[in-house]
């Protein structure tokens, strides 16, 4: 079971901040740093000091770093067109030397698009999917050929398909809680298909028809990834529990209820039962960017548990 840092640095944080937990992720060893692509904090946060653009922080990142991998979950794909995009990606897969992931989704929280000037098209999915085969198809054309593109939403003519990335091919991450079209766009374009907060008894079913999708594609069904992404609140005992939990303004029974909350036996029984339901790899959540002991306590006794 790999387990990586999730961030949600919308609801306050500057770069410093990421940079810190990000290098914390790296020498505890876990899998990977991601963080969510969003320009508006949700809920009561103030979103103080404001917004990072994700692709600008990965970039940063990416220099800063050397063995993590870093992506997003997601970047949304009202925020960018999929021709720059492609080229961002690539750059930062460079400059990492060949750890980037992109995690993609149509875009879905309109007061950020308004609060901002971006646009927010009702035809978000039909978007999506080809902004996927854009990028995909500019990252896979051999060097040398040309790249076009007829769409609905978006056209490309004679694109030299420049930069490459670092890697042969860059993991594209697709998730969601869309029954039909969400599984067909992760068994087409996607490496791995991640779950956003689902509980372990909807995890099964929601794989099982991901499965179906990827052979109805031609696809084997273990050639992707199976994820979920949950928020995390890990102490050593009770009392240290819902200190955590109080710092982040959430009460424990729902959080034991929704994510991966409790004593580190507790926790890693729990992401037992997300393993049982096909799940190889899960995006802890961590809302307390600034507790960096957090991230030690699950490296040493959950990580290394699991380990």
């Amino acid at each position: 079971m790999d387990l990586r840092i999730f961030t949600e640095p919308q609801q306050g944080a500057d770069y410093d901040t990421l940079l810190a937990v990000a290098r914390a992720a790296e020498d505890l060893a876990f899998d990977a740093f991601f963080r969510s692509d969003h320009y508006l904090a949700m809920g009561d946060s103030d979103g103080r000091p404001g917004p990072t653009d994700a692709w600008t922080t990965l970039a940063g990142l990416a220099r800063e770093t050397s063995r993590i991998r870093l992506g997003t979950l997601m970047s949304a794909a009202t925020f960018r067109l999929p021709g720059p995009l492609a080229v961002q990606v690539a750059q930062v897969d460079q400059m990492s030397g060949g750890r980037i992931e992109l995690g993609l989704g149509s875009g879905w929280f309109e007061d950020e698009h308004t609060a901002y000037g971006i646009p927010f098209p009702k035809e978000k999915l039909a978007r999506l999917e080809e902004q996927l085969a854009i990028v995909t198809g500019l990252w896979s054309t051999p060097v040398g050929q040309k790249f076009d593109y007829d769409g609905r939403y978006y056209r490309l003519s004679d694109s030299p398909a420049l930069p490459k990335p670092a890697q042969p091919r860059i993991p594209v991450l697709v998730g969601g809680l869309g029954e039909k079209r969400t599984p067909r766009l992760a068994a087409r374009y996607a490496d791995e298909f991640n779950l956003p907060f689902t509980h372990h008894a909807d995890t099964a079913r929601r794989f099982a028809r991901v499965r179906e999708a990827m052979a109805e594609a031609g696809r084997k069904p273990e050639e992707l990834v199976y994820s979920n992404a949950l928020i995390v609140c890990v102490g050593k005992d009770d009392a240290e529990v819902a200190r955590r939990a109080a710092a982040i303004g959430r009460e424990v029974d729902e959080l034991k209820e929704n994510g991966l909350t409790g004593t580190p036996e507790e926790v890693v029984d729990k992401i037992g039962r997300y393993q049982e339901a096909g799940s190889s790899r899960i995006y802890l959540q961590v809302m307390d960017l600034h507790d960096l002991d957090h991230l030690e306590l699950i490296a040493d006794q959950v990580q290394g548990r699991l380990a």
